[in-house]
């Protein structure tokens, strides 16, 4: 989604979808549109390793025209499918554990991983904790073996600040690991504090600066990841509550402050951008210094644009229209939602630079247990259809 400009009118007596539009982005015809298609398209669920019937539907006019997401740059976090990392092997005949995973994402394209831990069902090779060293050096040979390349993972943060003596060792044993995987980036799942107060952000920002030298010595860049809450608006002024904190914001907002008290070569960010478009639909106002309600929506793209070299990674997740959830959206597999991926990283550009790693959090499912892969090969195909709009 792009710059969002309000319009004059609505399109019910109050008003919600009209708001709702102008928050998402989202013109009259295709806020209708997409609710019908989605809707059509989730009659027929797709069968294991078939390709999407809506591939080309978002991809800016299937195979023509630049590409936007170069094939060595496609990538999944494999959390997306962690039921088949963590199923037994023993017990089915679809891939488990990470050898045949890898092999299976391989298969369908893709080129790049990020690991959410290295944690697996016991009677897969090498066994359940392949947090070590002798576990990376296996996993990395997995990985070559499929033409694979691990570009990040969501592991280890020390919680003590300032730093305990045991969580430091632990932090760089996870860059030890992390340079056997081949790893340029190492990170969180986590924001660096869940606090709304500029203080607390000070203290996050001196923490991440500290872990953030630790690992370029190491020859690894540190990086954050996002939710939702990390791009709402910063307590930073007006009166003061009880416990002496600010009640108010000077309109910035958090994750972009962290921007400005961190050091670019010390501190990455990993942009979700689903979660980056369920903070536009969320965090649209706030309560100025003087007590007065101001208007300003977020731009997700418009933020990277202005810090591109800050954010090497996005978790690509997609999601369609919901008024009822408090997000604004559900989530759904890469490429069949609203979210204009094909402007997003039209705008964005750095093709060669950038790391889109597929995610849904809900691909899993108990009742079909080749769901989550069915959903990764329906993500690379559609990120690899994504093309750069003709003017």
């Amino acid at each position: 989604m792009t710059d969002l400009q309000p319009t004059p009118g609505t399109d019910r007596a109050d008003g919600t979808d009209e708001a709702l539009r102008r928050t998402l982005g989202v013109g009259r015809r295709r806020f209708l549109n997409t609710c019908t298609a989605v809707a059509a398209a989730a009659i027929a669920a797709p069968v294991f390793g078939a390709s999407p019937a809506l591939a080309q539907s978002r991809g800016g006019g299937g195979h023509h025209g630049e590409v936007l997401v170069p094939a060595k740059k496609r990538g999944i976090i494999l959390y997306t499918v962690r039921d088949a990392t963590g199923r037994d092997p023993l017990s089915t005949d679809l891939p488990s554990g990470f050898r045949e995973v890898f092999k299976q994402l391989s298969r369908y394209g893709y080129r790049q991983v990020e690991f959410a831990g290295y944690g697996q069902h016991a009677n897969a090779p090498g066994g359940a904790n392949l947090e070590s060293v002798a576990g990376a050096k296996l996993l990395r040979s997995w990985l070559d073996d499929y033409g694979l390349r691990a570009q990040g993972n969501h592991g280890y943060i020390p919680p003590s600040w300032p730093l305990a003596t045991p969580d430091l060792d632990t932090f760089k044993r996870h860059l030890e690991i992390a340079n056997i995987l081949g790893l340029a980036h190492m990170g969180t799942g986590g924001d660096p504090t869940g606090s709304d107060f500029r203080a607390d952000w000070d203290v996050a920002a001196d923490k991440w600066n500290a872990l953030g030298a630790i690992a370029r010595r190491a020859g690894v860049k540190l990086y954050t990841h996002n939710h939702d809450a990390a791009y709402g608006f910063l307590l930073d002024g007006g009166p003061l509550d009880a416990q002496g904190r600010p009640t108010r914001s000077s309109g910035i907002r958090k994750l972009e402050y962290f921007l400005k008290v961190t050091d670019p070569k010390l501190v990455w960010l990993e942009m979700d951008i689903f979660w980056a478009h369920v903070a536009q639909y969320k965090f649209h106002t706030y309560t100025a210094h003087d007590g007065s309600t101001q208007e300003k929506v977020f731009d997700p793209a418009g933020l990277v644009v202005r810090n591109n070299k800050r954010y090497p990674l996005f978790h690509a997740k997609d999601g369609t229209v919901n008024t009822t959830n408090g997000m604004g959206y559900d989530m759904v597999p890469f490429g069949t939602g609203v979210i204009d991926y094909t402007t997003f990283f039209s705008r964005v550009g750095d093709r060669n630079y950038h790391n889109p790693m597929v995610e849904q959090d809900n691909a899993p499912s108990s009742t079909d247990l080749a769901q989550s892969l069915t959903y990764a090969k329906i993500g690379y195909d559609n990120l690899a259809a994504l093309r750069k709009k003709r003017r």
